[in-house]
Order: C-alpha cells, then structure tokens, then sequence
C-alpha cells in the first residue's frame, strides 16, 4: 500500500511539473505573440500586394501556398536554428535582434521616403513584363515566402528572447504555437482583406434588401482607405519596434544612455497628467520616442543601403542592379 501511495504521489508530483509548462508555454507565447506585434502588422499590410492583379478565384490558394511556405520557414528552418542558439550561442540573440531592428527601421524610413517622393522603394522583379500567369504567380509567391523569410526571422528571434530560459521542450512547443498562432492570424487576415472587396461587390449586385447592397457598396468604397491605414499603421509599427529592440538591445550590451534617457522623458510627461493615465501616457511616449529614433536610424542607412550596400550584394551574386532582398 505504501508503494502505491508513494507512486500515486509521484505521479501527481509529474502532474503538477506538466500543468505549470502548460502554464508557462502559454504565457510564454501569448507575451511573445504581443512583442512581435509590429512585425505582425507589417506582415499583413505587406501581403495583400502579392495577390494584386489576378484573376479572383486565384487569390486565396495563393494567400494559402505563401502560409505554407511560411510555415515551412518558422518551424522546419527557424525553429531549430534559434533553439540551436538558445542552447549554444545566447550571446548572439541581442546582437541579431538588433540587426533585424536595424533592418524595420530601414524599411520603415525607406517607405517614408518613397511616399514623399524620394527614392524608389524596393523593386518588384516579378511585376514586370508579359510573363504568362502560372509564371508570374510562381514568381510572386516565391518573392513572397523570401520576404516572410526576413520577417519570419525577426518574429521567431524575438519569441526566443522573451520567453523565459526552461526546458527546451518547453522553448521548442512554445517557439511552434508562437510560429502558428502568427501564420494564421498574418494570413487568416489577410484572406479577409483580399476577399471583403469581392464580398461587397457581390452584396451589391444580388443584395434583395437596399440597405445591403448599400453596405456591399460601402466595403468596396471603403478598401483603398483599409488598405492605406493598414499600410500606415504597419509602417509605424515597424519603425517603432525596430526602434525599441535598438535601444533595448544598446542598454543590454551597455550603451543605454539614450534608453534612460527615453524612460526619464516619459516619465517626466507622463506626472504632467492625471495619476491614473500615467502608465499608458509613459508607454504612449516611449514608444513614440522608439518610433522617433527609428525615422532618424532609418533615413541615416537609407544611403548607405543604396550606395554601399546594394552594390556590394550586386556584386556578391552577381545580379546587377539587383535590390536588397
């Protein structure tokens, strides 16, 4: 009797080790889903534009081989390597986090600037010419399983670096449910989006009630706005992301006089206001202040990638004229 006992204790001392990994496993990946958020977003607004231009009945299995592929990247590819460096090489997660930083404060200046009017924002290869259907759409989506390959890479590096250091079951299935949970949100969304056109559209055509109609028309009118806050909002979040991993990753290694000097900011204003607003305007201006410094960063290496860096890579693959991936 005593052995059963002292089995039954066991086994209910394994429970409580599996109920608290659950525990951990999901708070691990709902707190890196959230700091990965502005690469989310960016993700969805960048998306839509691969499946401009076909015919309709071809844009959800595009949407649908670009998640695979996506997939594919975070769990076969990524997945290993950032376990593999979790376990071997953890003083090269900062530095990583801070070169994809780097690379969403680019990006987010160089779409300032190509609104403005200057520059002309990175080329689509697959866009030109009269390549015949299948062709091109074979060229969009690998184009676009290479573009969620980079911003796969800053998701997967930033889950790591936010969940807590365990068992690496427990990294490996909380990296997996954070790599899914995002796939499906970035192209489940994105599904909506490239579809709400065809759904007003066709709410306007056959609609019986007038008021229906008058919502289908309102969905087709009101996609172009979408689409621009989607795009805006994206690029806000980059910026504002690649901006706080920055400076995160500077105080990390030891440069963080610009961080403490953000946080005294918002702090300062964030006492200018009522007590119980302090939290979200001290949040509201850091991140504003990341944001800030991301604009500044990015248009400083927006030069540098076009005169240094891309006829480095030109050369590198010999591909001449070719744009930075």
């Amino acid at each position: 009797m005593s052995g059963l006992l002292a089995l039954l204790d066991d086994v209910a001392a394994i429970a409580k080790v599996a109920a608290a990994s659950i525990d951990d496993i999901a708070g691990g990946a709902a707190k890196a889903g959230a700091k990965a958020a502005g690469v989310v977003i960016d993700d969805a607004a960048v998306t839509p534009k691969y499946v401009h231009g076909f015919e309709a009945d071809r844009e959800l299995p595009i949407i649908w081989r670009i998640a695979k592929g996506s997939l594919r990247n975070k769990l076969v590819i990524l997945l290993p390597l950032a376990l593999a460096l979790s376990a071997f090489a953890p003083w090269v997660i900062t530095p990583l986090l801070m070169l994809g930083g780097t690379y969403l404060c680019f990006e987010g200046a160089e779409k300032i600037a190509h609104r403005l009017g200057s520059g002309g924002g990175h080329t689509d290869a697959a866009s030109a010419g009269d390549e015949s259907p299948t062709h091109l759409e074979e060229a969009k989506v690998a184009g676009a399983i290479k573009t969620d390959f980079i911003l796969s890479a800053e998701i997967m590096t930033l889950a790591l670096a936010t969940i807590p250091e365990g068992a690496i079951w427990v990294e490996a299935v909380t990296l997996a449910l954070v790599g899914i949970g995002i796939t499906a949100l970035v192209y489940g969304g994105v599904a909506v989006i490239v579809k709400l056109d065809d759904i007003g559209l066709h709410l306007a055509r056959v609609a019986r009630l007038a008021m229906t109609r008058a919502v289908g028309r309102g969905l087709v009118q009101a996609m172009p706005i979408l689409m621009a806050v989607l795009s805006t909002v994206g690029t806000a979040a980059m910026l504002w992301v690649g901006g706080s991993i920055i400076l995160h990753g500077a105080k990390v290694l030891g440069w963080g006089w610009l961080a403490h000097h953000i946080e005294a900011w918002a702090a300062a204003v964030g006492h200018l206001g009522p007590e119980w607003a302090l939290g979200a305007v001290e949040w509201l201006v850091t991140a504003a202040l990341d944001g800030v410094f991301g604009v500044v960063l990015g248009l400083i290496l927006i030069p540098l990638a076009n005169r240094v860096v891309a006829p480095l890579w030109a050369k590198l693959t010999g591909k001449g004229g070719a744009a930075l991936p």
